[in-house]
């Protein structure tokens, strides 16, 4: 059985009892999320470019019309074919008919969170392609099968073994599990592979809009060889990935490499300004830029949840979670996981019976929202969320017979007197040092993982009757 068929439950139960996973997780969360303090302290006031950040995504998703159509000017000015995809079948079937079109075989791609979105490999694949992810964590889940459990560290609930064991079928001979030697294998492959590439899909952190640039950002420089080696090259891109100019692109990409892996910029920052012109050494010779909304638009047009469009995919939402740092990613059974993808997936898949968990894999301490370089409130999204959640009428039928009977007996003074004396009686067989720590479903869902305080035997409201007779 895989984490595909997996109940939401099942899958919490199987990361609760992986020790290694959970260890993992909090070891990489936790020297990423030092590494970004150590990173926002040396820009001196890290809430005033916080401020900025925020200023400028809202700006643009106010204004997204505009430079969206600014964006598409400027690049098929200069031959860039540009595809507006409305669902994720529309954006599949875009890069499906360029592939066809070339009838290419090998297609290289560097790490994209769209195509993730889009299940973009699973239907390439199904086409008779071969589809290469050269990012090494992107590398190591396509051979595992599983979507990334962190959106900057795809592959951080891999031990070395699991990944030597994962790459011994591909190399034909045992591995040693020492990292240099992993990495060797890799880069060895990932040679001979950019070589054969046909086409190459990158994914897109920025669009400038002023110029009809894409730029990309990454640490391994995998990126750089797919943008640049085959001769036709796809871009997928969020439609709110934009920012007006490369003076909005300054503040971005410093919040964005802080925040994310605590540098002050990453190894490599690719600006591309496409296609290929004449005294280029080097670049695509056809460029194909795909743009999906997948409900964005709906987003965009929700005042209650427009601010969740203002993400930039850091990922320090992750690094500060309590239930991320427990679980990891694949607990939340979605491509986007942690608090973010918490409130986007179900703003992007519009189904509350598969996603309608996510906003309660949530303590709603708020860390979330301090840690977010543009400064989205995730937490009371979060609670927005679920109260959309109830008025759309998707909550368990039990979970509305509690609130019926809780509001049934919280407006009737005596009735409530009456159930809280009775209340005291019968939780005697569930007190363990005056904690209330079994009793029946669904009480016991609560309590199979914490205590509640027991019933007062004398409640509150006798308690202040008693005090005032007193006087």
């Amino acid at each position: 059985m895989t984490m595909y068929n997996l109940t939401t439950d099942q899958r919490v139960d199987e990361a609760l009892a992986n020790n290694f996973l959970r260890q993992a997780t909090r070891r990489a969360t936790d020297r990423l999320r030092n590494n970004k303090y150590k990173a926002s302290e040396e820009l001196g006031n890290w809430e005033q470019w916080r401020s900025a950040g925020e200023s400028i995504r809202k700006h643009v998703i106010s204004n997204l019309d505009f430079y969206l159509n600014q964006l598409i000017e400027q690049m098929e000015q200069r031959g860039v074919h540009v595809h507006l995809a409305k669902t994720p079948a529309d954006a599949v079937g875009i890069v499906r008919n360029i592939v066809r079109e070339h009838d290419a075989k090998n297609v290289l791609k560097s790490k994209s969170m769209i195509s993730e979105e889009i299940h973009l490999n699973h239907a390439l694949e199904e086409d008779g392609v071969a589809v290469v992810e050269t990012d090494l964590g992107e590398y190591i889940i396509q051979i595992a099968g599983e979507p990334p459990s962190h959106i900057i560290v795809p592959a951080m609930h891999k031990t070395r073994q699991q990944v030597a064991d994962l790459f011994e079928p591909i190399a034909g001979y045992a591995l040693s599990s020492d990292t240099p030697t992993l990495t060797r294998f890799v880069r060895i492959q990932m040679r001979e592979q950019f070589l054969r590439g046909d086409i190459g899909i990158t994914g897109c952190n920025f669009a400038v809009a002023d110029t009809g640039s894409i730029v990309m950002v990454t640490n391994e420089g995998n990126g750089r060889m797919v943008s640049t080696l085959p001769r036709v090259q796809i871009t997928l891109m969020g439609m709110e990935r934009i920012v007006p100019s490369f003076r909005e692109l300054d503040v971005m990409l410093n919040l964005l490499a802080r925040s994310a892996t605590g540098q002050r910029l990453s190894s490599y920052t690719t600006i591309l300004t496409p296609p290929k012109k004449t005294a280029d050494s080097d670049g695509p010779e056809e460029y194909h830029l795909v743009i999906l909304d997948h409900n964005r638009s709906e987003i965009l047009g929700d005042k209650l949840f427009r601010t969740a469009l203002n993400c930039i995919r850091c990922g320090a939402c992750f690094n500060v979670c309590p239930v991320y740092r427990q679980l990891g990613g694949h607990a939340y059974g979605s491509v986007y996981s942690g608090p973010i993808g918490s409130v986007i997936t179900p703003l992007l898949e519009k189904d509350w019976k598969k996603w309608g968990h996510l906003p309660y894999f949530s303590s709603l301490c708020g860390a979330c929202s301090e840690a977010c370089p543009v400064r989205i409130p995730l937490h009371d999204l979060l609670v927005k969320l679920r109260m959309r959640k109830t008025q759309s009428g998707h909550t368990p039928q039990v979970e509305q017979q509690i609130f019926k009977a809780y509001r049934y007996f919280f407006t009737r003074e005596k009735t409530l007197r009456r159930a809280l004396r009775l209340g005291a009686h019968l939780q005697w067989p569930f007190v363990r040092n005056h904690r209330i720590s079994g009793g029946p479903p669904p009480l016991s869902n609560w309590t199979k993982s914490r205590t509640l305080p027991m019933v007062a035997p004398k409640p509150f409201m006798q308690v202040w009757a008693d005090l005032n007779n007193k006087r």
